[in-house]
Order: C-alpha cells, then structure tokens, then sequence
C-alpha cells in the first residue's frame, strides 16, 4: 500500500489506498483496474516501495503520503501531484510548519488539518481531506504526540473510517509513547483505522516482530495488544515508515 518512495520529485511519494468494504483485501486503483499491492525493497534507494499485481477490485479513497523533511519550496509540487491524481487524502510528517504557514499551507478543494511542533523548530504532521469528504477531527488536547486522527464519513451504508498520521522522533520519551499508545487504543476500539506514519523504530524486525531496544518491544506489545497488522514489508530491519490498519481489506 505504499508507493513509489525515493522518486526523483523533492516530495517522496506513498499511496496509500483505502476501502470503504471488507470483500476484497489489499486493492489500489492503477489507471482503470485494481492491483494486489505487496512490499518489496528497493536497495537504490533504500526505502520501503511497492510491487502491483492485477486484481479485480477498486479502491474506494485514493491517498498519499509523504514524509516531507520540511515542506518548505514544496507546496507547488505537492498541489501539482495531488490535483494530477485526484487523491481524496494527503497525509504528510514532518511539514517543519508553524502558525505563519496556516495561509501558505491552504490547497484548494481540500480541507486541512495540521498540528505543529510547539516550542521548538521541526516535525509537525499533516492531513489533507477533499472538500466532498464529510470529515472531523478526533483531538484529545494532549500536543506533545505529534498525530492528527481524522473521521471520515463512509458514503451510503459502509462504515467511516479514521485516518490517522503520526510522527515519532526518534528521542521521543517514554512518557509520551505511553500518551501514543493510549490515542491508539481509543482510536482502534470501534471504527476501521488506516494509520500512516514515521515512526523511528528502525531495530523492529517486522517479519519476525522482534526488537532490540526496549521502547521499540512495547510499541510491539501496543500494536498487538490492539490488533494492528503492519503492512510494510522488508528482508532487512531498518524500516521507520510504516502502515497500520486493524481490518483486513480496508487497503
């Protein structure tokens, strides 16, 4: 479900494709049919891509995500990809924005979300959600997790689903991981969750589910405890950016 990482664009790019029906697992739009997404390794660039095979089935909510390392000269070049392929969601970590970039930070046709880094330059995440999509966001006041949990409202009958980003820097106290791991149990509970993010775990071996550090063994223990299944693949540990979801075929 992520794709295309290590482009020649500044803004490295990962599609992440969600639906709104549990009858066919894992399935992104590629022009006009469905395709099987499956995690490989890209040794060039060293991070996480995707491989596609043809399936039957379309995705409901097409969405991208990229960790920007500072959005700074590249708000033209994410309007100009997200408004090529008509994404319904743009999901961004460490936007390096503040209150000064609330203007500069507004695409047309779509409603933005944003939590900025308090106190200290960096980070920050992002979320941007087409206009059409009936959406709000879940916000339990507590600023030292850099996430934003958004609510999107299922067309016709299907089930909304909570679209979630987060950024985890990689000196992050235990504390506020204990903070993160409660937001995730509240937002997991009932509805399908589709969370995007980087999460500096790099010792998480994620075919096994072994760590070495002891931080990284509880974040372990949380995406079990709350039945997460990581979807990003790799042979090798390193992987930071990572796709969670608590439903099988919600991408």
């Amino acid at each position: 479900m992520l794709v295309g990482e290590g482009c020649a664009s500044k803004i490295p790019q990962s599609c992440v494709l969600v639906k709104e029906e549990d009858d066919s697992p894992f399935c992104r739009k590629n022009t006009r049919v469905g395709v099987r997404l499956v995690a490989v390794e890209t040794p060039e660039y060293g991070r996480e891509s995707i491989r596609a095979t043809a399936t039957q089935k379309e995705a409901q909510l097409r969405c991208l995500y990229t960790n920007a390392c500072s959005m700074g000269n590249k708000q033209e070049e994410l309007e100009a990809i997200v408004w090529s392929e008509s994404y319904d969601i743009v999901a961004i970590t460490e936007t390096w924005w503040n209150d000064l970039h609330s203007w500069s930070a507004v695409m047309d046709g779509y409603q933005l979300f944003k939590r900025d880094r308090q106190g200290r330059k960096g980070s920050g995440v992002a979320l941007y959600v087409k206009k059409e999509c009936e959406c709000m966001e879940i916000n339990d006041g507590d600023d030292r997790v850099e996430s934003l949990w958004v609510r999107i409202k299922a067309k016709a009958n299907k089930t909304d689903i909570i679209m979630g980003v987060c950024y985890r820097p990689p000196n992050q106290d235990e504390e506020v991981d204990k903070t993160l791991y409660r937001q995730l149990g509240e937002v997991s509970r009932s509805l399908p969750l589709v969370l995007v993010g980087d999460f500096n775990f790099p010792d998480i071996c994620w075919i096994y589910n072994t760590a070495d550090r002891e931080q990284s063994q509880r974040f372990l223990e949380c995406v079990g405890d709350h039945f997460l299944t990581q979807l990003v693949r790799q042979p090798a540990r390193g992987s930071k950016i990572l796709l969670f979801v608590n439903r099988e075929g919600l991408v």
